[in-house]
């Protein structure tokens, strides 16, 4: 008796929505990967590439802390590995903010174009974009600061342990 219209229909990288105006949200998996339109799989393949860079970049940057005893002693070799999980983290990032701004170029071109579908069923940004650009953006920060940790020289650390010591051999005139 009661008709049931969708409120909202929301689409993402591995499933589409649709919500009712009664609450109730039916979403279904893309049916094939082939099937699926070239912005879709590159950007899937790039939050997965982001993703797998994220995980090692946590490994190597827990390996590379001065606080933890895996690995190396050495202080510049630890410092080194952590800037190498930084550089994993820029790279995650970098991947995200890919994977992210290309599907908003495809809304936004879709959004724009002439076509026949109405302006209110059209897609617009919703809200996994602006929490896409937020984590490639605290990702590319964590990373970069991770990278910043790495002494200039190895030398200069050196240098200061040896002019901190007080020297016997001086004599004042």
């Amino acid at each position: 008796d009661a008709i049931i219209t969708a409120v909202g229909l929301h689409e993402g990288l591995w499933m589409s929505c649709a919500a009712q105006s009664t609450g109730q949200v039916q979403c279904r998996l893309h049916d094939s990967l082939l099937s699926l339109e070239v912005h879709i799989q590159t950007s899937r393949a790039l939050m997965v590439i982001s993703l797998l860079l994220g995980f090692f970049g946590i490994i190597v940057s827990v390996v590379g802390m001065k606080c933890t005893k895996v690995g190396e002693e050495d202080p510049v070799t630890k410092s080194r590995i952590a800037v190498a999980g930084g550089v994993l983290f820029v790279l995650s990032g970098l991947c995200t903010l890919a994977a992210v701004s290309l599907y908003a170029t495809q809304v936004t071109y879709e959004f724009f174009r002439e076509s026949t579908i109405p302006i209110n069923a059209r897609y617009e940004f919703g809200s996994a974009l602006f929490v896409g650009w937020g984590a490639a953006s605290l990702s590319m920060l964590g990373g970069s600061l991770l990278c910043c940790s790495c002494p200039a020289k190895e030398r200069r650390g050196q240098q200061y342990h040896q002019q901190s010591q007080p020297s016997a051999a001086r004599e004042y005139v």
